[in-house]
């Protein structure tokens, strides 16, 4: 699944093909990914949504090489920054993480040191400590007050907005040129959201860094993402602009997590949850995932596997897609 500038030729900052990883454990297998591809283009904001257990952290952590433990990467390739995250060296992707990539977790205090003050908290490409003014310098870019005080802190003695600025000012110091933010708001007061979300935006912009918002919170990615990638039992089910999908979404289930959202309540003042669960994916899927939840399930969804069509200037997996038909068009 590209987008225009990777389908003009420049070749993208991101691009992931068929990348299928599983999950082993006392001889139980999860497909957390099944055949993603995606592409990434070099100053882009894009936001990945879905339930949980969709595989969106795992996408997330695999752009970066960080399917470990029980995990394993069955098939497909990760290409970022030119660097191939699945075959290369440990010196190379070492480098690559270092130098071009940065991770922001929800959980800002868990992702410190917690004994260590922050002015010992950034450390160089290299892997030594920066200077104090270096790290003022880039706390003050995050929009931090009393930087002096922050540098002499612990993270258990800062807010959690406070802590979550800290931890994108240590993802951006070495100026990356991909920034993943993991559910970087959640762990966060409502009135502290917007301000990481509204910075956020702001360094991508400046820097001209890819951006990168996994979260379950659609409005935010609406307002801040310029695409989407919908996912759905490891497969991204629905991939376009923003402003298109939220409008007018082509998969019943990107109808469903739109209808979910707050402020989408039905007449009655309720909001209209998706019936079900999401399926363990125990191997490769031979049907539509969602055919067991979807209010538009046609035959054929129950025996063939859906694939990704170029529907509607989006990617679509969806047999009704396949027909011309939205799912916004089919709920009448």
């Amino acid at each position: 699944m590209t987008n225009n500038k990777s389908e003009l030729g420049e070749r993208p900052l991101v691009n992931v093909e068929d990348l299928t990883v599983i999950f082993e454990a006392r001889g139980n297998i999860v497909h957390a990914l099944d055949t993603v591809t995606l592409s990434i283009n070099a100053g882009e904001r894009i936001g990945i949504v879905g339930e949980s257990g969709s595989g969106k952290s795992t996408l997330a952590l695999a752009l970066g090489g960080h399917i470990q433990g029980a995990g394993r990467r069955s098939g497909g390739s990760v290409d970022v920054v030119a660097t191939d995250v699945f075959t290369a060296s440990p010196e190379a992707l070492g480098r690559l993480r270092r130098g071009h990539l940065g991770y922001i977790f929800q959980n800002p205090i868990g992702t410190l040191d917690p004994t260590r003050k922050v002015s010992r908290q950034f450390f160089g490409t290299d892997g030594r400590p920066i200077s104090e003014a270096r790290i003022a310098n880039v706390l003050e870019q995050v929009r931090l007050d009393d930087i002096p005080r922050v540098l002499k802190s612990y993270p258990h003695e800062l807010s959690g907005g406070m802590a979550q600025r800290v931890a994108i000012a240590m993802a951006i110091e070495h100026e990356p040129r991909l920034i993943i933010a993991d559910e970087p708001t959640s762990a966060l007061d409502a009135s502290v959201r917007l301000q990481i979300l509204d910075l956020l935006k702001e360094i991508s912009i400046r820097s001209g860094a890819a951006l990168i918002i996994v979260s379950h919170d659609l409005k935010a990615v609406r307002s801040y993402c310029e695409r989407v990638a919908v996912m759905y039992a490891g497969r991204i089910v629905e991939l376009g602009d923003s402003k298109d999908v939220f409008a007018e979404p082509s998969h019943p289930y990107t109808a469903a997590l739109i209808r979910a959202m707050p402020g989408e309540e039905g007449i009655d003042g309720e909001i209209r949850g998706i019936r079900g669960n999401p399926p363990l994916v125990t191997k490769r899927l031979e049907a539509c995932a969602f055919a067991e939840r979807c209010d538009y399930v046609l035959d054929e969804c129950w025996h063939l596997r859906t694939e990704p069509t170029l529907q509607n200037n989006r990617w679509v997996s969806c047999h009704l897609a396949s027909r011309g038909i939205s799912a916004r068009a089919a709920e009448g």
